[in-house]
This record gives C-alpha cells, sequence and structure tokens, in this order.
C-alpha cells in the first residue's frame, strides 16, 4: 500500500503564487506516474496536471496550462505543483495521486493511491 501525503495548501490572493508538494511512501516512487486533480465547491474533481515517472513528459489542464508547473523529485519521493497567477476559480481542494503505470495519465480512473487532499483558496 502507498500512503499519498499532500501539503503546502492554504489562503493567498488572486496573482499570488503556492508550491504543494506531495510525498509518497514507496521505495519504488520512480516507476509511478504522478498527478494532480481538484475538486472546487459544488464541482466533480478533474484533472490538473500530470508527470510521468522519470519526469520526461508532463500534462496540463488547459485552464491551468501555463500557470502551473509540475515536477517531481525521485530521490525525495515527491512531486511538486508549482502554482502561479493564481485565480479565485482556482479555489478547491487539491489532490495526489499515483498511477502503477509510468507514462503520465490525465484520468482519474488511471490512479491506484490518493493523498486526502489540501485547501488552496484563491481570494479576489
Amino acid at each position: 500500500q502507498v500512503q499519498v501525503v499532500e501539503s503546502g495548501g492554504g489562503l493567498v490572493q488572486a496573482g499570488g503564487s503556492l508550491r504543494l508538494s506531495c510525498a509518497a511512501s514507496t521505495r519504488t516512487f520512480s516507476a509511478y506516474a504522478m498527478g494532480w486533480f481538484r475538486r472546487a465547491p459544488g464541482k466533480e474533481r478533474e484533472f490538473v496536471a500530470t508527470i510521468s515517472w522519470s519526469g520526461g513528459n508532463t500534462y496540463y489542464a488547459d485552464s491551468v496550462k501555463g500557470r502551473f508547473t509540475i515536477s517531481r523529485d525521485n530521490a525525495k519521493n515527491t512531486v511538486y505543483l508549482q502554482m502561479n497567477t493564481l485565480k479565485p476559480e482556482d479555489t478547491a481542494v487539491y489532490y495526489c495521486a499515483a498511477s502503477v503505470f509510468g507514462g503520465a495519465q490525465t484520468m482519474d480512473n488511471s490512479y491506484h493511491y490518493w493523498g486526502q487532499g489540501t485547501q488552496v483558496t484563491v481570494s479576489s
């Protein structure tokens, strides 16, 4: 069983930045694709970003492209989501997930392990 734990959420003004971190408890972290998803109030969970096992491939939702950057440090078993130019519509609970499929995955049903989520609130 892989445990996934997010951190770094908080309250920020529009235009500001936050960096989310996600640590996974597995010695084979480098074999997993990792992803970030979010659920806004009253909405379904949606894809945000994903990164392949090596970090060589990344994909983003159109709504965050150019503002968010996903990266990983396999030596630290950690994946990051750098969020810049935040907007009120980015307000959501952000979830990190791990997939046993090594390639970058955009569908939530391709992920096998999920964190509890971290709240990001962007004020206008």
